[in-house]
């Protein structure tokens, strides 16, 4: 099958890390999702179906600062945001799911603030 779009190649990118990437109790899956003018980020437990925690650019602490929603400082503004709702939630472990995205750039930057504000993956 040909792929034309790169939606596309980031769906197939999407299936073959969650071949491998699961969310547990134990250790749940920080999943981002990114779009030109957002970034999302949810601690889902793969076992129960049930999102602990979740931030974006929409959250009340994000939407009320100056600034475009879509740059590297609002990735980062989301992924500290994630971590300590996360730690509210008693989750200091994650895995971490790029979800199809390549890990460079917001992804990255969402990532490695989440683990400077204390999640571990």
């Amino acid at each position: 099958m040909a792929y034309s779009s790169s939606g596309d190649a980031r769906e197939r990118r999407k299936k073959r890390i969650r071949k491998k990437v699961f969310g547990s109790t134990e250790r749940p899956r920080l999943t981002v999702f990114r779009t030109n003018g957002h970034m999302y980020a949810q601690v889902i437990d793969d076992t129960t179906g049930v999102t602990l925690a979740a931030a974006s650019t929409l959250a009340t602490e994000i939407r009320g600062t100056d600034g475009h929603k879509g740059n590297i400082e609002a990735a980062k503004a989301v992924g500290r945001l994630i971590a300590e709702r996360a730690r509210s939630a008693s989750v200091g472990q994650v895995v971490f799911d790029r979800n199809g995205f390549l890990y460079h750039g917001r992804v990255r930057a969402l990532a490695d603030a989440a683990r400077e504000a204390g999640l571990d993956f």
